[in-house]
């Protein structure tokens, strides 16, 4: 067996134990600690299969930025376990089934793209450039039209979750910087003349309780 069949076998036993523990684990921070393994495993693979690109964007993205924010909302809510896991097991049965038939259904997609014979042979020029170059020419020439779709696409996503959740409330206080700036003195302080009101002293009261 070669080194990177033996690899291979490694990360790939790794990611199924990490996927699986995913959907086990009781605590949900050591599942996504649990993810972030099974990221790292799929990224290794990529590695193997001399996607570069990829394996640096999975661990970048994912783990880097999009896990990391998880793992952390993940600790700082109180999460009840207990609620979420009900029924798990009664339900892992048909949920397993419909993994399987899924996985199958991806395999018999996706395995003619794996056929290494009829795959074209790139030039010496080709090989030169790298996977990562070779990638970026195909998407920014190729597919360029359809990137920037995905993007504006994206943005709008983006502007709409913030639509969605940016509500002001009502009993929020805030102050207009603006009308700070234009604030003058006569809008602020009155001043009004009165004239003084001195009171008298009280009488002090005689013995018999009668005041003078």
């Amino acid at each position: 067996m070669q080194t990177i069949t033996a690899l291979f076998y490694i990360f790939s036993a790794v990611l199924l134990l990490a996927s699986f523990k995913v959907i086990t684990a009781r605590s949900p921070v050591y599942a996504a600690l649990y993810l972030v393994l099974a990221f790292f495993s799929a990224a290794c693979v990529w590695m193997l299969l001399r996607a570069e690109f990829l394996a640096i964007s999975l661990v970048l993205v994912y783990v880097g930025a999009v896990m990391v924010l998880f793992l952390f909302v993940v600790m700082m809510l109180d999460v009840n376990t207990d609620s979420i896991r009900e029924g798990f097991w009664k339900h892992f049965p048909v949920a397993l089934l419909v993994g399987v038939v899924i996985a199958l259904e991806m395999a018999l997609v996706l395995m003619p793209g794996f056929d290494v014979r009829t795959a074209p042979v790139p030039d010496a020029a080709a090989l030169s450039l790298g996977n990562t170059k070779l990638l970026g020419i195909e998407v920014y020439t190729k597919y360029l039209y359809p990137l920037q779709i995905a993007a504006v696409l994206l943005l709008v996503a983006i502007i709409a979750a913030i639509a969605l959740t940016l509500r002001r409330r009502k009993d929020s206080k805030f102050i207009d910087p603006s009308e700070q700036v234009r604030a003058k003195k006569a809008d602020r302080v009155r001043i009004v003349k009165m004239p003084p009101t001195i009171e008298l002293p009280a009488a002090p009261s005689e013995p018999g309780g009668e005041k003078a």
